[in-house]
């Protein structure tokens, strides 16, 4: 059980480290805008997103505690990540991480002027739908398993509870690993970063701003370790270390101070916490 006590730290509101640079490269108008904050992890899947694909985009950081009027426009439960299309006519909006995942991947298959990085895809091919489904099948679990299960183990105050949340992780990781196994088992070892010559995957984005934070939120606050095993350590370091990731990284204090609120449990940190605390579905 952790000793530490709540300092009172408050969330950041502004990138730093490479983040920082990132979003500093994308401060001018673009057909779309990211709506988005600093910390959260829903808003790190679509930034990493949008810096794979190499699609033209502008970062706006916003409060979402604060709930400007800007971020209603675009998302009317004042929840990040949130996009403006700024070229449609009127503009238009989007907003829930995976949603807007899948309108990009979409967005930059049809688009043959991309900007920079890469022309890769997060899938394989059309060509190719049960390796689609695999795929699909991963991010599901982090969705359903891993996401749920580290709210659950950092919000948890006392030991018992806080053991009781370390295993429910661990077992998140696990069956996330059984599906990654169960692809590289059946030949597909192209798309994942499971495989080391593998690519960047739709179902490692969405796992990797919560792995990143185990490494180090988890880390401080809970004493957590990554379990065992060589495959699964590599498979965390060529996440958390891609390119187009890193460029979505604010330095290790930035996390530490804005997830305080959450291993502390304060009172309405967010409607993430708030459901986990009723043990309802992620809003």
């Amino acid at each position: 059980m952790s000793s530490q006590q709540d300092t009172g730290r408050s969330y950041h509101l502004t990138c730093t480290g490479d983040a920082s640079a990132t979003a500093n490269a994308h401060a001018s108008p673009e057909a779309i805008t990211l709506f988005g904050s600093c910390f959260c992890p829903f808003v790190q899947r679509v930034w990493v997103t949008l810096e794979h694909l190499g699609l033209d985009y502008m970062v706006n950081e916003v409060d979402p505690y604060k709930k400007p009027a800007e971020l209603l426009e675009v998302s009317p439960k004042g929840l990040v990540p949130a996009l403006r299309l700024n070229r449609l006519d009127p503009p238009r909006s989007l907003n829930e991480s995976t949603v807007i995942m899948d309108f990009l991947e979409e967005l930059a298959t049809s688009n043959t002027k991309r900007s920079s990085h890469t022309t890769e895809s997060l899938f394989p091919p059309p060509s190719e739908p049960y390796a689609r489904a695999l795929i699909r099948l991963q991010a599901d679990s982090v969705n359903r398993s891993l996401v749920p299960a580290f709210y659950r183990y950092l919000q948890a105050q006392d030991e018992e509870k806080q053991i009781e949340g370390a295993k429910g992780f661990i077992d998140s990781i696990e069956a996330l690993v059984t599906l990654f196994t169960r692809a590289e088992r059946e030949g597909y070892t192209i798309h994942g970063l499971w495989h080391e010559r593998g690519s960047l995957s739709y179902a490692d984005v969405m796992a990797a701003p919560w792995l990143f934070r185990a490494t180090n939120v988890l880390k401080h606050y809970r004493g957590f370790v990554l379990p065992q095993g060589e495959q699964f350590r590599a498979y965390v370091e060529r996440v958390v270390n891609h390119p187009a990731f890193r460029r979505t990284c604010s330095t290790e204090q930035l996390y530490l101070d804005s997830y305080e609120r959450y291993a502390f449990n304060r009172p309405n940190t967010s409607q993430v916490a708030n459901a986990i605390n009723a043990g309802t579905a992620l809003p």
